[in-house]
Formats: structure tokens, C-alpha cells, sequence
């Protein structure tokens, strides 16, 4: 399969490990995660994987300060990664809290059966202090650069995905963080407010010191991928709040 996630726009960015740094001095009225102020300590280090990566070193991400990752599951309703139980299961074993992604591909199913197979192959979560919510990654098509929204309307686009998350919703018990861009999320859905509320954001801007201004209704970012390079396995993250939000995230605060 495609590595639709590194064929994407916002890896075509090239990561600066500056960001960590600048991210990481935010102080605690600046960071907001789940609906909630964050503590001084700032920013949780993580990254995200897929099969691209194949064998994670997971001990030494997490001695290299991760705390958390993101691993894709499934694309569509006819792709799983096939290392996603190896990886998902090391994880878990090295400390980790990690959560699994769905690729979006919106011209070839309707959000409700992509997201039933999601959950069915990987993307279930359990309130067990260890699982991070289900996660959609709708962004840019890197199958076809002259169908950007994957053909697809606004109104149809804003429908798409509400389908997926109450899907997932009725499946799970939970609303799955959206993952996408500032710009995309402009181009395709006309910078919708109608999942602000209840959908924490995901939101990717590399190479900059700050994650910019946030799309469609948000008020404040969850996690942050800024970059491609810091260290860290695959694409390299911020979760905004300390550990001891993210273990309440997990649980299903």
C-alpha cells in the first residue's frame, strides 16, 4: 500500500528539531488539552508509526523521552498494517500510551464503514489507562493532487465525517480525535465548527514553533505533529498537558 500518511502535505514540510524546543517552553496558561488547562510542565514528547517504521525500537523511544504513540491501523476498508499488533503490543510493553489511526480514503466508502473496519481492526478502545482514543486522519489525497477533498463537496466532506465519528462513537463510547490541517480542513470542509465541541484536534504544522492557527472552531490543540525528525520513530509529536492529563485522556476524561 501507498504510505499515504508520509506522501502527505504536511510531511512534505521539512521537521526542525527547534520546534521541540520552543513547543516544550509553552508555559501552563498557553497549553490546553481535552478541554483542560495543562500544568507548567508543558508538552509530553510522542510520535506516530505505521508500517513504513515495521520494527520500533519502543524501549529506546520511550528512553529518548516519548510518552505516548500514535499507529495506523487500517486505510479505507481494504488495508491493514500488518505489523500493528507487533507494534501496538510493544508499546505497551515499553510504557507506552498508544492509540491507533485510520487513514481516511473518502471517494471509496461511506465514514461509517470505514470506521466499523477500523474498530474491528485495531481502532476499539477500553478505558484501561492505556489507550488513547481512535484517531481519523483526513487530510490531503496523495493518491491525486487534482482531487484534494478526494471529490467530494464540502457539505458531503462535513457528512463523510460525521458518519466516521458516530460510528466510532457508537462502537467505542468515544469521539475519535480528528487529525488534519488548517488548510485542508478550509479547502474541504469550509473550515466547519460542527466538530469542535466534542472531537479533540490533531493538528499538523512542521517546521514553524507553534502549531498556528487552529481550524474549524478549535480553541486548542490535543496533539501536535511538528515535524518529521527529533529522534523519535516516524513523525514526531507533542501531546499539550502533562502525564497526568494524558493518563485522565486515556481513561476517557
Amino acid at each position: 500500500m501507498p504510505r499515504a500518511r508520509t506522501a502527505s502535505r504536511p510531511r512534505r514540510r521539512a521537521g526542525v528539531l527547534a520546534a521541540v524546543t520552543a513547543a516544550l517552553a509553552l508555559t501552563g496558561t498557553q497549553a490546553a488539552a481535552a478541554g483542560s488547562p495543562a500544568s507548567a510542565v508543558g508538552p509530553l514528547r510522542g510520535h506516530d508509526v505505521s508500517s513504513h517504521q515495521q520494527h520500533v525500537d519502543f524501549p529506546a523511544a520511550r528512553s529518548d523521552g516519548a510518552r505516548f504513540t500514535y499507529i495506523k491501523a487500517t486505510e479505507s476498508t481494504t488495508y491493514q498494517n500488518p505489523y500493528f499488533d507487533r507494534q501496538h503490543e510493544g508499546a505497551r510493553q515499553a510504557g507506552l500510551i498508544r492509540g491507533a489511526y485510520h487513514f481516511a480514503r473518502p471517494d471509496r466508502s461511506s465514514g461509517a464503514e470505514q470506521a466499523a473496519y477500523f474498530v474491528q481492526h485495531g481502532g476499539d478502545w477500553r478505558a484501561d489507562g492505556w489507550t488513547l482514543p481512535p484517531a481519523l486522519d483526513i487530510e490531503y489525497n496523495p493518491y491525486d493532487n487534482k482531487h484534494e477533498c478526494y471529490g467530494l463537496d464540502r457539505t458531503r466532506m462535513v457528512d463523510w465525517i460525521r458518519s466516521f465519528s458516530d460510528e466510532v462513537e457508537r462502537e467505542t463510547g468515544r469521539r475519535p480525535v480528528i487529525y488534519t490541517t488548517a488548510d485542508w480542513w478550509q479547502a474541504c470542509t469550509g473550515d466547519s465548527h460542527a466538530f469542535a465541541a466534542n472531537h479533540p484536534l490533531w493538528i499538523a504544522r512542521h517546521g514553524t514553533s507553534d502549531p498556528g492557527e487552529l481550524p474549524g472552531g478549535w480553541t486548542h490543540w490535543t496533539f501536535w505533529q511538528f515535524g518529521t525528525e527529533g529522534g523519535l520513530p516516524g513523525d514526531q509529536n507533542l501531546f499539550n498537558g502533562p502525564p497526568s492529563l494524558l493518563q485522565a485522556f486515556a481513561q476517557g476524561w
